[in-house]
């Protein structure tokens, strides 16, 4: 999409896992600009698939990081080539996929610094890395490393009381922990240590960009109450790593201007300042627009819930992060497995594979469904660690079966429970300001949007989440050089298209469900007890 911008604008930059996506927006938060570069069909010399490399032993995944620096110059020649004035940016911000990590090798800094505006930055940039394929974040090799980070903390629980999470074995941590173990000489070679997020902030710095709070929070090394990497933790990894990870930011820090060789390569302005970079999922909160109080549901393949939280109580299931756009307060992550593809199966069992014929049922069962409860998962669950079909009747009694109606509305029912009572735990608090913000594929159907308000006693609301890693770090761009006013990101991006109101609760649900969740809560841990399926 062309572009030649008479007035000034703010970019936001993606560097997820299959593609390198940018969008400009104006003064107004109008999207002006949007461009990509798909790994895969635009870099095929890579041979990537889905912008990984999948290693034989099926637990080890990495992207060549000189594919994501490369990606760099190809978006940047084509916005040039379409007449994207750059001179009108005026900040820019940007996303990494979470957790994955990048090692400077030494003598890296100097060359980073150095950057010729004569030669592509992949040529400058071709031997400064140390390791040339990253771990990222679908990599599952590190268990061993996970099992130690614990035991040298005193457990899972005690982790995750620190970091915000217990060990994963796709958090940062385990990942340096792992090339340290097998590759010790790779390690004492690597000056610098950064997430997806700060590196592709240092390629428009042209400097080391430190490590922000809130995609710092999913390493398994920072201490979320303070702000401050753990010593403890960070031993337990790896020797001397605290100087090779550097210090930490708040999230809407400004970092600096934009390197010289933007500048003249370009023509960016010298005035256009770099805000610190943050994780995909940090940034959609940013671009979902969430304030105190407010939960993101993204109802799709799987489903995770987005939960902007004030006093958190880690646990051994889900995640907390320093919240990206207030540094006073937090975000949690929970994400459950068996989402559409379960209710999916659920329509094709229960309604002819008619999704009309799903929202009848939903419609013609009574809110609470007669105190009959179910619990589905079709493949092992994340959030609880649970599988099979489980049944009970209004009296806790186990049952083979259900009438199809009232099985479509225990699996919704069923499912948004579960959201509620594991978002609680984790401390979140439904205020009266509560809104709920749905996507994803299922936020198109009204009745099943109906028993989400039902079961959280809120009003749910609809939003457009294209881009939103992308959009939220525009935002936060913008935001970025206020933030120090005290300004918040809601104040700024006020002209934003607002959320769409869907559905508000049933009068008198709260008193239908609150004995039901306990309920549920109750029967879950039966079900984790004794995880025989029954169907």
């Amino acid at each position: 999409m062309a572009a030649s911008l008479a007035r000034a604008c703010y970019l936001g930059w993606d560097f997820s896992t299959q593609q390198l996506k940018v969008i400009a927006v104006d003064d107004q938060l109008r999207v002006t600009y949007e461009e990509n570069v798909h790994f895969d069909t635009d870099l095929p010399e890579f041979r990537t698939q889905g912008g990984v490399y999948v290693h034989s032993d099926r637990l080890t995944v990495t992207s060549p990081v000189l594919m994501w620096v490369e990606a760099l110059d190809v978006i940047l020649e084509k916005m040039k080539s379409s007449g994207f004035n750059f001179s009108q940016v005026k900040a820019l911000s940007g996303a990494g996929q979470q957790h994955g990590s990048v090692y400077w090798k030494e003598g890296a800094h100097h060359i980073l610094k150095n950057l010729s505006p004569d030669l592509p930055l992949h040529q400058s940039l071709k031997a400064c890395f140390s390791v040339s394929d990253s771990p990222i974040w679908m990599d599952s090799s590190t268990a061993s490393q996970c099992f130690s980070l614990e035991k040298a903390v005193g457990g899972a629980q005690q982790l995750a009381n620190i970091t915000g999470s217990r060990a994963y074995e796709r958090f940062t941590g385990n990942q340096i922990a792992k090339i340290y173990s097998q590759n010790p000489e790779v390690y004492i070679q690597t000056e610098r240590i950064a997430l997806v997020s700060s590196f592709a902030a240092s390629l428009f710095l042209g400097d080391y960009a430190p490590i922000d709070y809130s995609d710092g929070s999913g390493m398994n090394l920072l201490q979320i109450c303070d702000k401050r990497w753990s010593m403890t933790c960070l031993n337990a990894c790896a020797p001397g790593l605290e100087e090779k990870l550097g210090h930490t930011v708040p999230s809407s820090s400004v970092l600096g201007s934009i390197a010289p060789y933007y500048i003249q390569r370009y023509g960016f302005s010298p005035d256009c300042k770099v805000v610190a970079f943050t994780g995909d999922n940090p940034a959609s909160l940013a671009g979902m627009r969430l304030e105190e109080g407010d939960i993101a549901i993204s109802l799709g393949t799987s489903d995770t819930l987005f939960l902007w939280i004030q006093e958190p109580m880690p646990a051994t299931e889900g995640h907390i992060l320093c919240n990206p756009v207030d540094s006073r307060a937090y975000m949690a992550l929970l994400c459950f497995k068996n989402g559409s593809l379960m209710r999916e199966r659920i329509r094709n069992d229960c309604a002819s594979g008619s999704w009309d014929e799903f929202s009848k049922a939903l419609t013609s069962t009574v809110t609470g469904n007669n105190g009959n409860l179910g619990f589905y998962f079709d493949v092992m669950e994340i959030t609880p660690e649970a599988v099979g079909i489980h049944r009970f009747d209004k009296d806790n009694k186990k049952v083979p079966d259900f009438p199809k109606e009232v099985e479509i509305r225990a699996l919704i029912e069923g499912q948004f429970m579960s959201k509620r009572i594991h978002a609680e735990k984790l401390g979140y608090k439904i205020m009266p300001k509560t809104r709920i913000l749905a996507t994803g594929g299922a936020s198109h159907n009204k009745e099943i949007l109906q028993v989400l308000a039902d079961v959280f006693n809120t009003p749910v609301y609809t939003i457009d989440t294209a881009n939103s890693a992308c959009l939220g770090c525009a935002y936060r761009a913008i935001h970025g050089l206020v933030a120090e006013t005290s300004m918040s990101l809601a104040d700024v991006v006020k002209l934003a298209p607002a959320p769409r109101l869907v559905v508000t609760p049933a009068a008198g649900a709260d008193e239908v469900y609150l004995p039901l969740l306990e309920r549920y809560a109750d029967l879950e841990q039966k079900v984790l007890c004794n995880p025989t399926s029954s169907g």
